[in-house]
């Protein structure tokens, strides 16, 4: 029988335990990410023409699309796996259960939601192959018929084994909730630091083969087979499959309506997001030469870089966060925060004007076909960049109690920075700078400020 006690009994017991080790580990499995695009960058900007490198960000853009069928189950289910072992004894649709918390852990309901993680991810998986084989077949055709002058059979051949790997990659995608709503940080990034090095090896060996994008996606399935074999050794313990024996998963589906409300919502902030962030490359493929998108794409790319790493600290501590608000501990969320967002500046401003001030004369080094926009363009979107993490984050914290206000705001956003990057095209000359302003001067309208303002109201009070 599970000992059933108040909060301030359980606070102790129940901490995930989160430290400088996990922060380590995590920073590591970022900059290896980092080192392997600094090893491949070089590789493919010099064996690999412009308009394929165009093509890869259409890959990458299409299947960025695909992703939203997650529809923020994903987040729901790793804050909700970290309330299971923090010791709450039901799942709640929104906010956190207080009134009956464990000492233990509660196996069925941990059970219960494996069983239910397993379910929807099947269906997700078969649903996003439909698509890539289909609407995503048919949009690649496209944009290669219209602007690619190279070899048709090697991209082919890329999106067939792409299609395939990703659908794997997303029937398998709840094994990252699992690790990390456990507060397995530090294993999640030990297991991403040696499926990376897999990728990296794979990938150099076969592109200097003359492999092509196929080199890539190949790299690709090996790096992902690895990951998930090595996620589940580290979650299914001979301990806690002992205790998942003796447990029936029936009251599955009960999981799945506690999930499902704010798992919408977030689905919702997902497509918003995207509509956001990476409707400038779909439009930008109709607009703009495939150069110009493979420009923007590696500027876009070198910057998502930076907000990675900007966002380390706060992505180490997500499952501390929702320990923390299980255990109704204000001022450690507000040291938390604070925290968050001085390493946040710090790296944007450090590494931003590294970027600007060395990227295109490293990439001249390197003999590259392909270079960072101009220096205008770069600090502009490295601004809006620096906004949109920083806004994210504070979302983060209000998500964590359970609760998701922003889904609105984010498909309103989502539609406007659609239609007032048409706006934009029609407006000015450059077609470049319509794709990079209309989602920054949508964000800037509202979102940017709302988020961290109602956060920090929160906090005072």
């Amino acid at each position: 029988m599970q000992k059933i006690l108040n909060y301030n009994t359980v606070k102790n017991r129940n901490t995930i335990k989160i430290g400088k080790q996990d922060l380590l580990w995590n920073y590591l499995s970022t900059f290896l990410q980092i080192g392997a695009g600094i090893i491949l960058f070089p590789l493919i900007l010099r064996l690999l023409s412009s308009e394929t490198v165009g093509v890869w960000s259409v890959f990458m853009t299409i299947f960025s699309l695909v992703l939203l069928l997650d529809f923020g189950f994903s987040p729901s289910f790793t804050r909700n796996i970290t309330y299971i072992f923090s010791g709450v004894n039901a799942l709640k649709k929104t906010g956190i259960s207080y009134e009956e918390l464990n000492l233990d852990i509660n196996y069925q309901l941990l059970a219960n939601t494996i069983k239910a993680m397993k379910w929807l991810y099947a269906r997700m998986a078969v649903i996003a192959f439909l698509i890539l084989a289909t609407i995503g077949s048919y949009y690649v055709l496209v944009v290669l018929q219209s602007r690619f002058t190279g070899d048709f059979s090697k991209i082919i051949i890329a999106w067939v084994l792409f299609c395939v790997v990703n659908t794997y990659n997303i029937y398998t995608l709840y094994f990252d909730a699992l690790l990390l709503g456990r507060g397995l940080v530090k294993r999640n990034k030990q297991i991403i630091v040696i499926s990376q090095l897999f990728y990296l090896a794979v990938s150099v060996v076969l592109l200097l083969q003359g492999w092509d994008l196929i080199s890539i996606v190949v790299a690709q399935a090996v790096s992902v087979i690895i990951k998930r074999t090595l996620s589940y050794r580290a979650f299914f313990t001979d301990e806690l499959k002992s205790e998942l024996k003796e447990t029936q998963s029936e009251n599955y589906k009960e999981v799945i309506e506690m999930i499902l409300p704010n798992s919408v919502k977030l689905g919702i902030t997902s497509l918003g997001g995207f509509l956001v962030l990476q409707t400038s490359v779909i439009v930008g493929s109709l607009y703009v030469s495939l150069e110009q998108l493979a420009s923007y794409g590696i500027t876009v790319q070198a910057i998502n870089v930076i907000a990675s790493l900007a966002s380390v600290y706060f992505a180490t501590y997500v499952p501390k966060l929702s320990n923390l608000r299980v255990a109704k501990d204000t001022e450690g969320i507000k040291k938390l925060y604070f925290k968050s967002t001085k390493v946040l500046i710090l790296t944007f401003v450090c590494f931003g004007l590294a970027l600007i001030f060395l990227g295109n004369p490293v990439l001249e080094l390197l003999k590259s076909q392909t270079f960072l926009l101009s220096n205008s363009m770069v600090l502009v979107i490295l601004i809006f960049t620096f906004l949109e993490k920083n806004h994210g984050m504070a979302g983060g914290f209000l998500l964590s109690k359970n609760e998701v206000p922003f889904y609105k705001a984010a498909i309103i956003s989502g539609v406007a920075t659609v239609l007032l990057m048409f706006v934009l095209i029609y407006l000015l000359d450059s077609n470049l700078w319509a794709i990079i302003l209309a989602p920054g001067l949508v964000q800037l309208a509202y979102q940017n400020w709302k988020w961290p303002l109602v956060l920090m109201k929160e906090l005072k009070e």
